[in-house]
């Protein structure tokens, strides 16, 4: 027991002994582990730093490409990483995108501008970030409010990068770029889906981050241009979009991003008015008391004399444009020449050869999407967005115009009406394709559909000469004129100016064929309008057919937009003249083209003349001179008869342009927008005279309502025939849609005349002059749709307009928007319908016609119980 005792001692003994020295063991490690990170730490927060990643050692297998901001591409991947210097920080600059390419079906196409905002550089920590800058306030920086000009204003804060690498001796900032290009960062690319569109209509899928990469880097002192082609992918499609689209589930688009550095001049900003039309960027004064406190930014070049002494003088820098050398050779001479028409208008305002155009070398090393060039292009695109278009963009902070380019499509100039399935559409232009065009292209202000609506008229102008013989001189001159009134408008654009579409109004009828006038003083008051072609009805007598210079009002709106102005008086001096009559302005927020919509009749488009009524209804009598041709001009051998019908929707669509016209006189209202004290001011609004709008009513009742209004002359009715390709009538049958056709134009004018606005504005307008009552007017309609026949046989096209008006009727008491009616539209309505039930009581007319009635007695029976 003792010895076992000894030897448990002895062991304990030998035991402690080895935990002590495996303790001091451990110990010292811990010690040689503290020693090494201490001097682990001393070496980073020391002198020595090789472990910190250095700008040189990341971008070293990359090319360097130097400019505004220096990118860096790797050489194997292509991955971008950018430089930013302390001196980019906190100063603002321009970001602008415009589409290189890409396809209508997706509402992108070749040379759009997706707009300009300015952005700063900020640092937040180990980050930096890319913010929006908000400028659409003022704030006065002597008022104390100045200091909170932040409050309840988002940041926008587009993109957040870390931090690479940090040079602090040369102040230099890596971070990576490929997110901020090569994502949707900067702007959105792929549009949102249109409200009630449906599933099956085309649509881009998810952006493929593999497949999207950047095309082209161009890099100057002032700009970094990049191309980046985004692709968008989805593994199967409803709808592979039109022939434009090469593979509906891979589709490209093409963006150029520009970083523009702020222009430091001596530029002066020039503030919109009401009675003059430029594009303009809205500025609130958010210090100021004023009932109306803008200060909105007119947009507008950077004009200034060489020498300010003398009243004409050339400017400093001319507004230098290059027509790019896809175009046609042989109309490079007219452009010219349209293009340089405007620098009479800035004679106006003091300069002297403004306007400098020049034609891009074939050997040119720069291409149409280099912003530091305004460039006149040409296009020929399957599915073309217009006839011609001509946005800029602009230095947000003043308005300052920095770059424009014009597209121009070639189907402009054709004969062809690139639409394979015209025949199955009621109306080649209507309302309905109007509204639907407008909201397609809603988010570009800068959309102009003038090359579509100008071509519909230069096409009835050839057709009216070839159904009458005319000599090819006289289709030459009218083309030529229509190349030069194309490019003079967009040009109109490039310079600021919005649509008047009210200055078509200038001339009497006798006047418009007064040539020593027109072309001195213009066929119009300004190119900026949408006008039908002078088409003279009496060939002795044909002047102009369209202005191939810039009018009266495009002199004043250029003197107003650019002259270098002493005081508040020189620039009154110059608003006041807005009232003269060559002066009108009216623009697309005011044009009367869709129903319902604005007030004063003068302004819209596809009429001519301050007799526009009149102008219409010659018009349409020469339509149907030319429809009675058509078989006899177009029966060609060897071919189709694709050209007859081609011929035929161009002239029976004159008619429903006319009608158009016609119809907004009734219960329009005429606007001035003058001053109040100014020189040859009238009253804000004053009813169209009753005259002139009973005169449209009976026009309308004649020429569009009536029994014969649309009757087909007999020789062509079994010749329209579509030119058979593939299957391209595979969803329709080709047989002529006549009756479609007519009711789309009939149905168009009764949506104008029956829209809730129109009816509310009649009875409204009657407690300031207006005499032509909403009962007066609603009876008269009524009326002209059924008296005529509906005691006896009534045709197949009344048959359709009685029972389409009979439905709008129905429609104002229990339709959607039956609410908006006021209770004097509703009480007419139902009155209406009860007369009509009245007249289809009779027991005349043949067996369709009888049926026709009991279908009209049946819908009226079924609405008023509905009602009761």
């Amino acid at each position: 027991m003792v010895k076992f005792e000894r030897v448990i001692k002895t062991l304990g003994y030998v035991s402690l002994c080895m935990l002590m020295l495996l303790s001091i063991d451990v110990n010292a490690q811990k010690k040689k582990k503290k020693g090494k990170s201490a001097e682990k730490t001393k070496n980073e927060s020391g002198a020595k730093k090789s472990d910190e990643k250095k700008i040189e050692d990341l971008v070293k297998s990359s090319s360097k490409i130097e400019g505004l901001f220096t990118l860096y591409q790797d050489t194997i991947k292509g991955t971008l990483q950018m430089l930013i210097t302390e001196d980019h920080l906190e100063n603002e600059y321009i970001y602008f995108s415009q589409i290189a390419n890409g396809v209508t079906d997706a509402r992108s196409f070749t040379g759009a501008y997706r707009g300009s905002k300015i952005f700063k550089i900020e640092k937040y920590f180990n980050r930096l970030e890319f913010v929006t800058q908000n400028t659409s306030s003022y704030f006065d920086p002597e008022n104390a409010l100045a200091k909170a000009a932040d409050a309840n204003i988002s940041r926008g804060i587009m993109a957040t990068e870390t931090i690479l690498a940090h040079d602090k001796e040369k102040g230099h900032y890596l971070i990576k770029a490929d997110d901020l290009f090569l994502k949707e960062t900067l702007s959105q690319v792929k549009p949102p889906k249109l409200p009630k569109q449906p599933p099956t209509a085309f649509s881009l899928g998810s952006l493929d981050k593999n497949k999207t990469k950047v095309r082209n880097i161009r890099n100057y002192p002032e700009n970094t241009d990049l191309e980046v082609e985004y692709v968008y992918s989805k593994p199967s499609v409803l709808n592979g979009g039109s022939r434009a689209v090469t593979d509906g589930r891979n589709v490209s688009i093409k963006i150029y991003h520009s970083i523009i550095a702020m222009p430091e001049n001596d530029y002066e900003v020039r503030f919109d008015d009401p009675r003059v039309g430029y594009f303009h960027r809205q500025v609130t004064d958010m210090t100021s008391k004023s009932v109306t406190p803008y200060k909105d930014l007119i947009h507008r070049w950077h004009l200034k004399k060489k020498d300010p002494s003398t009243k004409l003088s050339e400017p400093v820098e001319p507004i230098t444009w290059w027509i790019e050398n896809t175009t046609p050779e042989e109309i490079r001479p007219i452009i010219k020449t349209a293009a340089e028409q405007w620098n009479k208008s800035f004679e106006a305002a003091g300069f002297k050869n403004a306007m400098v155009v020049k034609i891009q070398p074939d050997d040119a090393d720069w291409d149409a999407g280099d912003i530091r060039y305004n460039v006149l292009r040409w296009t020929a695109s399957p599915n073309p967005p217009f006839g011609g278009y001509g946005p800029s963009f602009v230095n947000p902070r003043t308005g300052q115009i920095l770059g424009a380019d014009i597209m121009l499509e070639y189907s402009s100039l054709t004969r062809n009406l690139l639409g394979e399935e015209v025949f199955a559409k009621a109306a080649f232009y209507s309302f309905e394709a109007e509204d639907k065009l407008m909201e397609y292209f809603s988010h570009d202000p800068h959309f102009c559909s003038v090359g579509q609506f100008s071509k519909q008229q230069n096409l009835f102008g050839l057709t009216a000469m070839d159904a009458f013989d005319a000599p090819e001189l006289e289709k030459s001159k009218m083309v030529n004129e229509f190349i030069h009134f194309l490019i003079l408008h967009e040009i109109g654009h490039t310079l600021g100016l919005n649509h008047n579409m009210k200055s078509s109004q200038l001339r009497s009828i006798e006047e418009l064929n007064n040539e020593e006038l027109t072309s001195s003083e213009g066929l119009y008051g300004s190119v900026m309008d949408y006008p039908s072609i002078n088409y003279a009805a009496d060939r002795n007598k044909q002047g102009q057919y369209w202005t191939t210079s810039p009018g009266p009002y495009d002199d004043w709106a250029i003197e107003f937009g650019y002259r270098e102005m002493s005081s508040e008086a020189e620039m009154k001096k110059i608003l006041d003249r807005s009232t003269e009559p060559a002066l009108f302005f009216g623009n697309d927020a005011d044009d009367m083209r869709a129903p319902g919509k604005a007030i004063d009749p003068r302004v819209n488009v596809g009429d001519l003349s301050n007799q526009a009524v009149d102008y219409a209804i010659e018009r349409i009598k020469l339509s149907r001179e030319v429809t009675g041709e058509l078989v006899k001009k177009f029966s060609k051998e060897g071919q189709s008869y694709h050209e007859m019908l081609t011929a035929y929707f161009v002239a029976t669509g004159q008619q429903f342009s006319s009608a158009n016209t016609i119809s907004r006189y009734v219960g329009g209202v005429y606007v001035d927008r003058a001053f109040i004290g100014q020189p040859g001011a009238t009253k804000p609004f004053t009813p169209v005279e009753t005259s002139d709008q009973k005169k449209a009513m009976q026009a309308l009742n004649k020429y569009i309502f009536a029994p014969d209004a649309f009757s087909v002359p007999e020789n062509l009715r079994s010749h329209l025939q579509i030119q058979r390709r593939g299957y391209n009538f595979f969803s329709f049958t080709e047989d002529p849609k006549f009756h479609a056709r007519m009711l789309g134009m009939q149905r168009g004018v009764l949506r104008h005349l029956l829209h809730y606005n129109t009816l509310q504005r009649i009875v409204d307008s009657e407690l300031y002059g207006n005499d032509y009552s909403i009962g007066q007017v609603m009876t008269d309609l009524n009326n002209g749709i059924f008296k005529s026949d509906i005691y006896g046989n009534v045709n197949s096209f009344r048959q359709n307009l009685q029972v389409e008006y009979t439905k709008m009727l129905i429609s104002i008491l229990n339709g959607k928007d039956k609410n908006q009616y006021n209770h004097q539209a509703i009480s007419l309505a139902l009155y209406n319908l009860k007369q009509i039930k009245k007249m289809a009581s009779g027991s005349g007319g043949n067996i369709v016609t009888k049926a026709h009635k009991e279908h009209l007695k049946t819908l009226v029976d079924n609405a008023i119980e509905e009602v009761n």
